[in-house]
């Protein structure tokens, strides 16, 4: 398992990192300044902010909420290709797969 902390040097301390260890798991934190740890949520809300958030202006937060809930479910969700998946697609994969599991 990893734990992903924020930033601090708390984090990087001996004291810190042998308490993940005994405990077998693992500490996943750059500097401050460095995207490697979150370079896949960076990668995520640039996409929303380019295809949602910045389409329009949002009257509520219930219109927002409801539009980022969409755009996840019908776009980002189902055309992203996913590794827990074997880099195939949400549709591609239940297209595979769903067929064989229903027939056994």
């Amino acid at each position: 398992m990893i734990v992903h902390s924020d930033r601090g040097s708390q984090f990087r301390s001996k004291k810190y990192r042998c308490l993940l260890r005994n405990h077998k798991l693992t500490g996943s934190m750059g500097r401050v300044g460095a995207c490697g740890d979150n370079a896949a949520m960076e990668s995520f809300f640039s996409l929303l902010q380019k295809n949602v958030l910045d389409t329009r202006r949002w009257r509520t937060r219930e219109e927002l909420r409801t539009a980022i809930v969409t755009w996840i479910e019908t776009k980002y969700h189902r055309k992203r290709r996913q590794r827990g998946l074997g880099k195939l697609t949400p549709v591609e994969f239940e297209t595979i797969y769903t067929p064989a599991a229903t027939a056994a």
